[in-house]
């Protein structure tokens, strides 16, 4: 969730101090947007808009990059699964004479046939902790997801902190507008 800033609170909206969810900046919510406006840093509501933007585009890439990650861990995960089903089954056929017949992904599409007699040993590649691979693709897979919320809780929160930015920049100008037509009249 989102923080909030009233008139008692002097940091800017666009800069949250604290930080959550790898490293993610949280979005302070303006609550008081005339005393966040009179803030010296606040030059204008362009100004202002612009900050927003821009944290808003660092949000966006952030979300790249997580989407990214996600689809790498939802793919690494299966692998992972379907590698440790086949050791199992290996294990349960080694106290067996029988060979073990079997497709072997040579590269994409490309299968090779092959008959693999019973053993004790299997080579697998460097890296290739596959139990404690799984888990933990599992565990950075579920705080992906938490990160990926909290980061739509920032989408959101600096979308509407843009909207009141906008709003009172409206109404400033059309008080403005009808005092300088009564100044006219």
């Amino acid at each position: 969730m989102a923080a909030t800033m009233d008139d008692s609170s002097s940091a800017a909206a666009v800069q949250a101090p604290r930080k959550k969810h790898l490293g993610i900046p949280e979005a302070i919510f303006v609550e008081d947007v005339d005393s966040f406006m009179k803030l010296p840093e606040n030059d204008s509501a362009d100004t202002v808009l612009r900050k927003l933007d821009e944290q808003y585009q660092k949000y966006k890439y952030m979300e790249v990059n997580l989407a990214q990650k996600k689809l790498r861990l939802k793919s690494q995960i299966p692998q992972i699964k379907q590698t440790l089903e086949i050791l199992r089954h290996m294990q349960k056929k080694r106290d067996t004479t029988e060979a073990m017949q079997t497709h072997f992904l040579l590269a994409d599409n490309v299968y090779c046939k092959a008959s693999v007699p019973p053993t004790d040993k299997v080579c697998l590649w460097l890296g290739a902790l596959l139990e404690k691979n799984h888990s933990t693709a599992s565990r950075n897979l579920d705080l992906l997801e938490e990160d990926l919320d909290f980061l739509r809780d920032q989408f959101t929160t600096t979308e509407v902190n843009m909207a009141r930015v906008y709003n009172w920049d409206v109404k400033r100008r059309s008080k403005e507008n009808q005092r300088k037509a009564a100044d006219k009249s």
